[in-house]
């Protein structure tokens, strides 16, 4: 039975994952925390942030470790497959009618709609991830006063050295990371 929640919650998912990696990221945590409680928010962050660290796409690296998580090796390929499949039928079907016509103002205006939503979609998940690394589990926070300084600085040095001196991501992942484990060891 787990094995067919986790087909059908990653087909579903890799069915309405418009927008890429990032946009998929709230229906991958409605899905696995919220519907199915299969993760915490904070579980769900780690496999996010690992998910984002290693090869691959988002999603797909997602539902693979999801799938381990919920049940092993054989959800982990139950969910990875349930992810993929809709997007080659989809992509598949897309690639045939936009060459077909591409040059139609219809086509031209149902991309040109669909980008605010991807927008708003990428900002709804990294709101929720930037709460939870300030705040800690609760993403209401009871004292919004009272956040993690250390993630808070962390996030600010990241920030500014991605935007000022566009560095590697994986350097700067590698130091926040770095930066975290003596940070957090030492206060």
């Amino acid at each position: 039975m787990i094995y067919l929640q986790l087909l059908w919650s990653f087909f579903q998912i890799g069915l309405f994952s418009i927008g890429g990696g990032y946009a998929t990221m709230p229906l991958i945590q409605h899905q696995v925390v919220e519907l199915h409680p299969w993760l915490t928010m904070t579980q769900f962050s780690d496999i996010i942030t690992i998910s984002q660290m290693t090869p691959g796409p988002i999603a797909i690296n997602s539902a693979t470790f999801v799938g381990i998580q919920v049940a092993g090796i054989p959800g982990a390929l139950v969910a990875t497959v349930g992810c993929v499949l809709p997007s080659c039928c989809i992509v598949t079907a897309l690639a045939y009618v936009y060459y077909r016509f591409k040059g139609l103002a219809m086509v031209q205006g149902i991309l040109f709609g669909l980008r605010p939503a991807v927008v708003a979609m990428i900002a709804s998940s990294g709101v929720s991830l930037l709460l939870l690394a300030f705040y800690g589990q609760s993403l209401l926070p009871a004292d919004p006063l009272r956040p993690d300084w250390i993630a808070v600085g962390l996030f600010a040095a990241a920030f500014f050295v991605l935007r000022r001196f566009k560095a590697d991501p994986i350097w700067v992942m590698a130091g926040a990371g770095a930066a975290g484990v003596l940070l957090y060891s030492v206060l």
